[in-house]
């Protein structure tokens, strides 16, 4: 076999770190890019990595010093819906086809293409008509060219689909489920990466455009209760069938915070796809690779539940709560010091503060508080706004000791009531800052 170079897109996401590390250990070289180089080197040092937003290179000429050298291209990456970090018709077309474009006149004559079921141009979600599009781009290149399609992908990593169902699984006593009976099928993360390598190396003919999911998929209710069963999580109370209106509306909720930053699982574009059902044909997949993509019980048998995946799909659900019930504690807390002012400027003036300066002070401290509680819902300021928030908490504390001392005595425990606050936006703030 030819050892190739290869410039893997996406290279830290959830399909993209399995595909480099297959490509690896199959003998192949590997360059990956990414947004963040740093990060993908911690992740995988084997590898070059390229830093780089993709949405950004949307003409050949920027992608061809990129090329130097690579034989074959992967393309793993990719968003479900554009919000404040992405831009799906850049990331995911405009894109990709100047990528192509730039392979056409280099030596990487081989494309892989990750894409998914139901990606045509008339599609009912962006994520599926841009996926087309680079697809149609493709097949006409007359590059060797594989186009992988595979359903609910099922990692250990979690993100996206996968972090949904341990999110839902986990859920305390009851199963809450939009669409819980139509069909999700699943493809384990190792089979995607198989055929990519595969792709690669002409194992699979070039012009193949191949589904990757289970042979007899499960309804998204029995999925969820095979992830709940997974990581061994008490049986249910309930399982709530909720109205596809409820739905709706989470989805736009969720949206919103998309432009915010947070990447939720829950934006309508996930709800679409779910609602329509996760199927296609593995007929290619069998013919070209002798076997059956695993279905999810030979998945989950493969990635055993450890205490660590019980404890992600339950932070996975509480961290939000966090977020929404430290960002309402400081927006109330700055409120009630701006309607409140001369009563709390009081304090100050007792300690020998003039008035005008006491107030002074705390409308300052009352905006604070609220710049602190609108900042940690951005998802690229929530870490630092965390921070922010124990460290005011600890300056309040500090000089109120020294100015009022015997607060600390008081019925109502005005300072001792602060510090759980402040230790828990320090403990949410290390996971708003990973990936």
């Amino acid at each position: 076999m030819k050892r190739k170079r290869v410039l893997v897109l996406g290279g830290y996401g959830l399909i993209g770190q399995s595909i480099v590390r297959n490509l690896i250990d199959a003998g192949h070289s590997v360059v990956a890019l990414g947004r963040d180089a740093d990060h993908g080197r911690r992740q995988e040092p084997r590898c070059d990595w390229i830093a780089a937003d993709i949405s950004w290179l949307t003409s050949p000429d920027q992608w061809t010093s990129m090329l130097h050298g690579v034989d074959a291209v992967v393309n793993a990456s990719g968003a479900l819906q554009s919000g404040l970090r992405d831009r799906l018709d850049d990331l995911q077309n405009r894109s990709i086809v100047a990528l192509i474009e730039a392979c056409r006149a280099s030596q990487a004559r081989t494309f892989v293409q990750v894409s998914a079921p139901g990606a045509t141009g008339d599609a009912s979600t962006e994520f599926m008509r841009t996926k087309s599009v680079a697809d149609d781009r493709l097949r006409e290149s007359g590059l060797a060219w594989v186009i992988l399609k595979p359903g609910l992908v099922i990692s250990p990593n979690a993100y996206g689909g996968t972090a949904l169902l341990r999110m839902l699984a986990a859920f305390p006593f009851v199963l809450p489920l939009v669409h819980g009976q139509v069909p999700v099928g699943t493809v384990d993360i190792d089979d995607v990466a198989a055929a990519a390598v595969m792709g690669v190396e002409g194992t699979i003919l070039p012009g193949t455009e191949m589904d990757i999911i289970e042979t007899a998929p499960g309804s998204l209710e029995e999925v969820a209760l095979a992830f709940r069963k997974w990581l061994g999580l008490p049986a249910l109370v309930a399982v709530l069938r909720l109205p596809p209106w409820l739905g709706t509306c989470v989805g736009k909720a969720a949206d919103m915070l998309g432009r915010m930053g947070w990447r939720s699982p829950l934006r309508s574009t996930a709800l679409e796809v779910i609602k329509g059902g996760v199927t296609a044909d593995n007929s290619e997949f069998v013919r070209q690779l002798g076997r059956a993509p695993r279905s999810l019980q030979e998945t989950l048998h493969r990635i055993p539940a450890t205490v660590q995946e019980r404890w992600f799909a339950q932070l996975y659900l509480a961290i939000p709560v966090v977020i929404a019930t430290l960002s309402l504690f400081w927006l109330v807390s700055g409120l009630v010091g701006f309607a409140n002012l001369g009563q709390a400027a009081a304090h100050l003036t007792d300690a020998g503060f003039g008035a005008g300066s006491a107030k002074a002070i705390v409308a300052a401290g009352a905006a604070v508080d609220i710049t602190l509680a609108i900042a940690v819902l951005f998802r690229p300021l929530a870490s630092k706004a965390l921070v922010g928030m124990a460290a005011v908490t600890a300056g309040y504390l500090l000089a109120g000791t020294v100015l009022s001392p015997s607060l600390w005595a008081d019925p109502l425990g005005p300072y001792v009531k602060t510090v759980p606050a402040a230790v828990l936006a320090l403990v949410a703030s290390s996971f708003t800052g990973s990936r």
